[in-house]
């Protein structure tokens, strides 16, 4: 019986702050114990600018999500929770996708959703979604700068990131990020 690979690598945060969207990740690209890339991008705009995702696991994985994300978006019409909900269905029950490993972050300016290939579509409380191995990290420092500071959306995002990129060895300071 073969192990499964536990996927370790990146931060992505996205959050929505005063009516704004912003999505961040680092840039680091690792293959077992090895950075193979220091300044990918794996945050982007997609369906005409109205939606932030990013992706975290593996690359290739990534982008056929993201495609068969944006069209889900133009089958419904920029409605996020449906497409969501779509893409993940659709992801679980699929014989190829379901093989798929990656996870989605994807926010608009009044919703940030996460979507995963088990079929969840899960949408925080409090607007701030996160994946990835130092997601966690990230999301605490964002919930902390969003309850005691007046920062804007993108420097909660960019300071995130930051502290991610100090205690995850998965994440770097290579920082991209994306807003609407």
């Amino acid at each position: 019986m073969s192990k499964k690979k536990q996927i370790r690598s990146t931060t992505v945060i996205g959050l929505i702050k005063d009516g704004k969207a912003v999505i961040g990740s680092d840039g680091q690209v690792t293959m077992g114990n090895t950075v193979m890339k220091h300044s990918a991008k794996k945050v982007r705009k997609i369906y005409n600018n109205q939606v932030l995702a990013g992706f975290a696991g593996a690359t290739s994985d990534a982008f056929t999500l993201f495609e068969k994300f944006e069209s889900k978006l133009e089958q419904y019409k920029g409605n996020l929770s449906r497409a969501a909900v779509e893409l993940a269905k659709e992801w679980r029950s699929d014989k190829y996708l379901r093989r798929l490993e990656a996870l989605l972050a994807v926010v608009s300016n009044d919703k940030a959703l996460i979507i995963s290939g088990t079929g969840d579509v899960i949408e925080p409380d409090d607007g701030i979604v996160a994946i990835g191995s130092g997601g966690q990290y990230a999301v605490a420092a964002a919930r902390m700068l969003m309850k005691y500071s007046e920062l804007s959306a993108k420097e909660i995002v960019l300071e995130s990131l930051k502290q991610a990129a100090d205690i995850c060895i998965f994440t770097n300071s290579h920082i991209s990020i994306e807003e609407l």
